[in-house]
């Protein structure tokens, strides 16, 4: 939906901002960034609260979720604080940008994020230590389980 809303306004406006819409052109954008809205919010919008509550162990799920929160808002006011500038300056080419990290996390998240439907927060280092990546990073005892035993 980015890059078509980009391609759009790249098509009518160009790099000199002159130009119009049809109504139709106008209503299809509309429904564009609406259907955008709508999609992010079934899909991407919830996952930055969801996976971090989902694979923080019970230990160190609230201070997880903390920091969660603490970078979600403060990477929210970045964007929201850039915008206005980044738009007068890469005009349509921001939804292209925004559309490209859009594609990114969709990579990272098929490569990086193993599934974790039906899988119990005790078993989920377990999990993480079977994975290609973050396999190498958890020690053997905390996929075991064998970290409290003496």
């Amino acid at each position: 939906m980015q890059i078509a809303v980009g391609v759009m306004i790249g098509s009518k406006f160009g790099l000199t901002g002159e130009g119009s819409f049809s109504k139709g052109e106008a209503n299809f954008l509309v429904f564009l960034i609406c259907a955008y809205v709508a999609a992010f919010s079934w899909s991407w919008g919830p996952l930055g609260w969801l996976v971090p509550s989902e694979i923080c162990p019970l230990e160190v799920r609230s201070p997880g979720q903390a920091i969660n929160v603490s970078v979600n808002m403060l990477f929210t006011f970045i964007i929201a604080q850039g915008f206005l500038s980044m738009l007068c300056h890469m005009k349509f080419g921001l939804f292209f940008f925004f559309g490209g990290f859009v594609i990114l996390m969709t990579i990272f998240v098929f490569f990086f994020l193993p599934e974790t439907k039906n899988v119990p927060i005790e078993e989920m280092n377990r999990l993480m230590k079977a994975h290609w990546f973050w396999g190498k990073y958890i020690p053997d005892e905390e996929a075991t389980g064998d970290k409290y035993t003496a």
